[in-house]
């Protein structure tokens, strides 16, 4: 399952979509402009390219090995935009030819997706999103942001993808909308995980499928009736292959809109929500051990029964506030009760100029892994560059965009396979000035395990897994010939798994890029990847890259 083959038609799944999702506080901004015939103007950037690089690594902790690499890539980066679609794509393709034991051979597929399709407009839209991205896997299994130019076997690649239409129109005074999501995440196996003394290893996670689907009609304030009703329901679903886990998720609703001045409103909503999280255990030999299987993952008993690790049905309700005293300002802020406990939730978008965007997001939700970095996928607006690491090529935490939340980092986290309660705060910064551009985005993430009594997944129940990251990226023009860019991430992850502490993972690069005739230019990079683990050896690698690429004739449009 680890060919070359195998990754290249599973990035051909991931990024052969249109794509874009909805957010649960409606249409964007960007998303009203392109249905109601806005200003934008036509856009189309394709650059296809090739690239040579050799690459240098030497390890700094904990021993001294020094190994170098040749990478040979092709990939394409583009964007487009104009009244009816909307989107950005950065894939790329690298086959690694190491010149001594121990150098990181293989292929790499990494790239990131998003965008919009108007099929009928101001009605129906297709959309969808894709991720394939090289990630450090640490025993606990948390990842880290970022690619590393390691030796060991720590590193895992992910893929995710999902599509759907999204349908808004109106009846009369009704506003009428629905929509449909369908994902799929892989993960594939690392080599080999550094684990803790007296540590079990994990049940890394396989596969999933996500089923999202909501649906609302209702009337604006100050139409029908001076305050704004609604009414609708959502359902999801999610599949996990490792021990048949299973997500189930359905509510209805009804939501009121209370205008308190043209730019303020009180909103709430009562319904009823079921929810049930099951799964099978796994195969156990004659003396009850738990199987695992040739690819590190327990067996799933098929035949067993389906054992109940979370379920409640009852009441849900949440009040907030809404506010959105301009088109580049919104705010809202809700305070509930929904999975048997309180929630809370909201978002806060500011964009005081055409060149600077400040987005913040709190979640609630539950979630496996292949949910939760859908999630995050679809909140990515649809027109951005992707951000690499110019070292290892792998895409990092953030893309560099201008609206919406840009980064992915809380999307990532730890790869069990568990469902879990997954809650947290996420927020991004962006800003362009003349010939330079930068932001940051920053986060927490906290991951409650939910494992049913009586199957291997038992002992997970109630772990928390918490997770502080932090993705920063720079660029400016130096010149009509050269740039210089930086990236930097951090990550700060404490598992509930083990007693062993805080680790931190990091990594950090700056290039310079020189134009030197036509489509040919030339890179020079330096990165530091490490990763300090209290039970364990630090690790830390430093890296330098020398490089051509030739960029064919872009293909533009305005």
């Amino acid at each position: 399952m680890n060919t070359a083959a195998h990754k290249l038609a599973l990035a051909l799944v991931v990024f052969g979509l249109p794509g874009t999702a909805f957010a649960q506080t409606g249409p964007t901004e960007q998303e009203e402009n392109t249905r109601d015939g806005g200003s934008r103007s036509r856009v189309v950037d394709i650059n296809p390219y090739i690239e040579a690089r050799q690459v240098l690594t030497t390890e700094l902790e904990p021993g001294s090995d020094t190994v170098t690499y040749t990478g040979l890539a092709v990939g394409v980066d583009a964007t487009v935009a104009n009244r009816y679609s909307s989107g950005s794509i950065g894939v790329r393709y690298e086959r690694r030819i190491g010149w001594e034991d121990g150098s990181l051979d293989g292929d790499t597929i990494s790239g990131i997706a998003r965008g919009s399709l108007a099929l009928v407009p101001n009605v129906l839209t297709i959309e969808a999103g894709g991720l394939a991205s090289r990630t450090r896997v640490e025993g606990d299994g948390n990842t880290s942001i970022g690619g590393f130019g390691t030796t060991d076997g720590g590193t895992s690649q992910i893929y995710s993808a999902y599509a759907g239409p999204s349908v808004r129109t109106t009846a009369g005074p009704l506003q009428v909308e629905g929509h449909y999501r369908f994902g799929y995440t892989r993960v594939e196996t690392p080599d080999a995980l550094v684990l803790a003394p007296n540590t079990a290893p994990i049940d890394v996670f396989d596969d999933s499928t996500t089923h999202s689907a909501q649906a609302r009609v209702g009337v604006a304030p100050r139409t029908v009736l001076p305050v704004g009703l609604s009414v609708g329901g959502g359902w999801n679903e999610q599949n996990i292959s490792n021990l048949d886990q299973r997500v189930s998720d359905r509510y209805a609703r009804a939501d009121v809109t209370v205008p308190v001045t043209p730019t303020l409103a009180l909103v709430g909503g009562v319904g009823y929500e079921d929810v049930e999280i099951s799964s099978r255990d796994a195969v156990r030999d004659e003396d009850g051990i738990p199987i695992i299987g040739s690819d590190g993952r327990y067996v799933t008993d098929s035949s067993g029964p389906r054992r109940i690790a979370y379920q409640t049905d009852g009441l849900i309700w949440d009040a907030g506030v809404m506010w959105r005293p301009s088109t580049r300002t919104s705010l809202e802020a809700r305070v509930g009760r929904r999975y048997g406990s309180s929630t809370y939730y909201g978002t806060f978008a500011y964009a005081p100029s055409e060149r600077t965007s400040i987005n913040i997001s709190a979640y609630d939700s539950v979630n496996g892994f292949g949910g939760a970095l859908m999630n995050r996928l679809s909140s990515l607006p649809t027109q951005f560059d992707a951000l690499r690491n110019p070292i290892t090529g792998d895409i990092g935490g953030c893309v560099a965009a201008l609206e919406g939340g840009n980064c992915i980092g809380s999307g990532l986290g730890s790869i069990r396979s568990s469902v879990f309660r997954n809650r947290g705060i996420a927020g991004s910064y962006s800003r362009q000035f003349g010939r330079t551009s930068f932001g940051f985005g920053a986060g927490y993430d906290n991951r409650k395990y939910i494992g049913a009594p009586g199957t291997v997944l038992a002992s997970a129940n109630g772990v928390v897994d918490e997770n502080v990251w932090l993705a920063a990226y720079a660029s400016t023009q130096l010149d009509r010939q050269s740039s210089l860019t930086a990236n930097g991430s951090v990550n700060w992850m404490n598992s509930g798994f083990d007693d062993s502490g805080t680790a931190v993972g990091y990594s950090a690069s700056l290039a310079y890029f020189r134009n030197l005739m036509g489509g040919l230019s030339a890179t020079a990079a330096v990165g530091l990847d490490g990763i300090s683990r209290p039970d364990l050896n630090d690790f830390m690698a430093a890296s330098a890259l020398v490089g051509l690429r030739y960029s064919f004739r872009p293909t533009r449009g305005d």
